[in-house]
């Protein structure tokens, strides 16, 4: 099982209830593992920011936060994600090589106490500005979630996104302004924080399943498609254990004076 987890290679051996580090631990006489993540450093505007961000909303009803986000999907699938372990003696799978990863299509999606909103895809060639983004958000998110709600759960609600430029411009303030989004139903976002959204770790989840093994696509419709098919065996439980896990990355925040967080 060329690129699987270690515990997927113990289970595929039907060896259950062993502690990762001794599985890693016997794995390392015989394989090889793919690089770790890597973060920029936060510098002390970040950090007092996001202490700052972290006692605003410390007695937020977190299940009231529609947490959003845009995760780009390319063919081949993020840079050494095809790293693995891999026997001794045994060759290397074969990749297509293809630049900027074979292209991609960039999708939008939400989460909501227990619910997921979208994903919804960005048309192909669109490169979200101010503009496009409130027509993307008008087409997809408004039309088809938001006005079923009730007039109760609208004035509830309050709308995550993060500082990418077409999220903070003047312009799309003031369009979310109108559409009944704002002062407090806008939630502010400290700088360089993606590990305090809990969609990110959705994004996650659903990367590990579409690039599982090092899969590749040929073409743009198959990845979107995979990424649907992801997203609907991601359950409401396993939504709500990411959206309840706030309260513990706030604490967490202030503990490690607007340090990164473990995800």
């Amino acid at each position: 099982m060329p690129l699987a987890t270690s515990l997927a290679i113990f289970q595929s051996c039907n060896i259950t209830g062993v502690p990762k580090s001794t599985r890693c631990a016997i794995l390392r006489d015989m394989a090889k593992v793919r690089k770790a993540e890597r973060r920029p450093p936060l510098n002390k505007t970040h950090k007092l920011k996001r202490q700052d961000w972290a006692k605003k909303y410390l007695k937020t009803d977190f299940s009231k936060v529609l947490w959003t986000d845009e995760m780009r999907v390319s063919l081949d699938g993020p840079d050494g994600w095809a790293r693995g372990w891999i026997g001794k003696g045994q060759r290397a799978p074969v990749r297509l090589r293809r630049q900027q990863a074979g292209g991609g299509v960039l999708v939008w999606a939400g989460i909501i106490k227990d619910e997921l909103v979208g994903p919804f895809r960005v048309e192909d060639g669109v490169k979200l500005n101010s503009q496009s983004y409130c027509q993307f958000l008008e087409d997809t998110f408004f039309k088809q979630w938001y006005r079923k709600k009730s007039a109760s759960f609208k004035k509830n609600m309050i709308f995550m996104q993060d500082n990418a430029p077409s999220h903070a411009s003047k312009y799309s303030t003031a369009w979310l302004a109108r559409k009944g989004i704002k002062e407090e139903k806008l939630m502010t976002w400290p700088p360089c924080s993606p590990d305090l959204n809990p969609i990110e770790n959705l994004w996650s989840i659903i990367k590990c399943e579409i690039y599982k093994e090092g899969k590749q696509y040929t073409s743009l419709n198959s990845v979107w498609e995979a990424v649907v098919a992801a997203a609907r065996n991601v359950d409401g439980e396993q939504i709500k254990t990411l959206t309840e896990s706030m309260d513990g990355r706030l604490l967490s925040v202030l503990a490690k004076k607007g340090g990164y967080i473990g995800r």
